[in-house]
């Protein structure tokens, strides 16, 4: 059971071409987000499609792979976990943000950026 604990699974497409970061160290980090559409009718009958969208972060491999292979608008599938983290901001004001750390990518639309 402890390996469902703290795990998501996602399939969306990308708001925009993933953010690359190279640090130090050599290791890379990608940030991107991923849109989740989900469709039902109202009491009204009405046919509503709700969006929600859902910040990721990679790291190494994984990292790689994202700038090599996402885009805007690909679908993808995420497996991952939510973390939580604080930062301070310019102000000095202490800021919450939440986040998807993939640990899988799948690739389910086009395979290759465009050069």
């Amino acid at each position: 059971m402890s390996t469902i604990r703290n795990r998501v699974l996602l399939i969306g497409n990308l708001g925009g071409d993933p953010e690359i970061k190279s640090l130090e160290s050599g290791r890379k980090l990608a940030k991107f987000s991923v849109a989740t559409n989900e469709t039902f009718r109202n009491q009204a009958g009405d046919l509503i499609t709700e969006t929600q969208w859902h910040r990721l972060i990679a790291w190494g491999r994984t990292a790689e792979i994202a700038e090599q292979y996402l885009n805007k608008g690909n679908e993808v599938a995420i497996d991952g976990k939510i973390q939580t983290r604080n930062y301070e901001d310019a102000n000095g004001e202490t800021r919450y943000t939440t986040e998807i750390v993939v640990n899988e990518l799948v690739l389910t639309g086009s395979k290759k950026k465009p050069d």
